[in-house]
């Protein structure tokens, strides 16, 4: 049977950095609380998380370089929300945005994680970036866990589907499964070098010589 290595594990003992733009603030700031939301069910404590806000997508990348090489995050999660009906170069921000964080993570050696949404309308952010508060019951409709990264779905079997997901929760819990991924594939640390003087085969020590001569 082959080797299958997996990133499963907790989120304690880790660290993470959130970038989110302010950019379409209503919709990052529900991401947001969906990643938090991902990581602290993972076992992430709230001093091991930074979160640092830009004014733009379009600014993600940079700071997440500068994060990246700063070498203090196991992970790094970056939020936005890039909507074609607002922003009339959208294609030109979505592809810099994307092509930039993953050249972070390339090169970086360090999981950044893409929360990042590229929509056409308002809508559709908002159905990616739901969240429903504990105990919060649509009507008609299942009670759905608070951050379970399910918004709003019909039971099974009710003829219904999800109206609704929160990227930002997807996003948490992938940061978790990349840090640890990462982890297993380092390789192991390689010994510091013998402080001793290793003697030749064939050569005596400048010691042994003095002696002899000596002698």
């Amino acid at each position: 049977m082959p080797t299958v290595i997996e990133g499963g594990g907790a989120a304690a003992g880790l660290r993470f950095a959130i970038v989110r733009s302010r950019f379409n603030e209503e919709v990052t700031q529900r991401l947001l609380e969906g990643a938090l939301d991902a990581l602290r069910k993972g076992g992430a404590r709230d001093e091991a998380i930074d979160v640092v806000l830009v004014p733009g997508a379009f600014e993600i990348p940079l700071v997440v370089s500068r994060l990246a090489r700063s070498r203090r995050y196991d992970a790094i999660i970056s939020l936005g929300a890039v909507i074609r009906g607002e922003t009339p170069h959208f294609e030109y921000i979505s592809a810099e945005v994307s092509s930039g964080i993953a050249r972070v993570s390339y090169e970086s050696g360090v999981p950044v994680i893409f929360g990042v949404l590229t929509t056409d309308t308002e809508e559709q952010a908002d159905a990616r970036s739901r969240i429903v508060r504990e105990g919060a019951r649509p009507t008609g409709e299942e009670p759905v866990p608070a951050g379970s990264g399910r918004v709003g779905g019909k039971a099974p079997g009710a003829g219904g589907c999800n109206r609704g997901v929160n990227r930002g929760y997807d996003a948490g819990v992938a940061a978790i499964e990349m840090a640890n991924l990462m982890k297993k594939l380092s390789p192991p640390p390689i010994p510091p070098p013998s402080r001793g003087r290793v003697r030749e085969r064939g050569r005596s020590s400048p010691k042994l010589s003095r002696r002899r001569r000596a002698r």
